[in-house]
């Protein structure tokens, strides 16, 4: 594998991870947004993840975005502050080379640095064995299954939620 670069997302790279995110509400389960996500969008997205706790992370290789990782909130009560929900997204030319794991890597070295956060929560659609693989690789407590909680490709989706100690 050539060489992965990993960095804060900047601006300039919302519009590709946008492709990497909606070539995924299309074709797959792994989000369950039915809709599209528009550049307007992304950008407020992309404006609400410039602390330490909610940010993005990208992995370059050729100077190319090829995947991204984000930690976000996970709820929005006060109490839950403290917890950030994560999530990854690799462009479909580029998986099976690593680079989710070094995403992985890189996002929960930067959540244990952070001192105010303490878990991470992952909610994965049910049936997707890499991302499973990948957070039990990294040590995640698997918390439950939350049956037919959503409606896509014409069935009905369960979700996994992860969870770890950082």
């Amino acid at each position: 594998m050539n060489n992965l670069n990993i960095r804060r997302a900047s601006i300039d790279d919302v519009p590709l991870c946008l492709d990497i995110y909606n070539y995924e509400v299309v074709n797959s389960v792994a989000t369950l947004d039915l809709e599209a996500r528009t550049l307007q969008e992304w950008q407020e997205w992309f404006g609400a993840h410039q602390t330490s706790e909610h940010c993005i992370f990208v992995g370059l290789m050729d100077d190319v975005v090829v995947g991204y990782a984000s930690l976000s909130p996970y709820r929005t009560k006060d109490a839950f502050k403290s917890t950030v929900e994560l999530s990854i997204y690799i462009h479909q030319e580029y998986r099976g080379k690593g680079i989710a794991s070094k995403l992985m890597a890189h996002i929960l070295e930067h959540a244990k640095e952070t001192e105010t956060l303490h878990t991470v929560v992952s909610v994965i659609t049910a049936g997707n064995a890499a991302s499973t693989a990948l957070h039990e690789r990294f040590g995640f407590t698997y918390c439950g299954l939350t049956p037919q909680v959503g409606f896509k490709h014409g069935k009905y989706q369960d979700t996994e939620t992860y969870a770890l100690l950082v």
